[in-house]
């Protein structure tokens, strides 16, 4: 089965650091403006999705959200995080970190689009 998000060596190792300095962690994806297309990463007992928020998958114990209307432009797309040097926003747990979390995306091919996980639509 394919899955909808995966996360570089450099990603999960900050996942793992974050994890261990904040306990469960999730990340949400809004897609709007002001670096919507960045992921915020986040204490999971401080988010509450929201009723159009997606269930997108999960990378190494972390819960990837992205909100619908974000999810309806990047579902025939597998989302890939990484960690990069740089400064994130200032919401993130990885602010201040010295690196970053950005996401690409690659288009699946056909036998991946035949056997993707299915989403949790978390208000459906």
């Amino acid at each position: 089965m394919a899955n909808r998000v995966s996360a570089t060596p450099q990603a999960l190792e900050l996942i793992h650091k974050l994890t261990a300095e904040h306990g469960a962690i999730v990340f949400f994806q809004s897609g709007g403006c002001c670096e919507g297309s960045v992921p915020l990463c986040l204490p999971a007992n401080e988010f509450k999705p929201s009723a159009s928020d997606v269930l997108i998958g999960e990378i190494d114990g972390a819960i990837y959200y992205m909100s619908d209307s974000h999810f309806s432009f990047a579902e025939n797309m597998h989302t890939i995080i990484n960690a990069e040097p740089g400064s994130s926003g200032s919401f993130s747990l990885d602010c201040g970190s010295g690196l970053a979390f950005f996401t690409s995306a690659r288009l699946y091919n056909d036998e991946e689009l035949a056997t993707l996980a299915p989403v949790k639509r978390v208000g459906y």
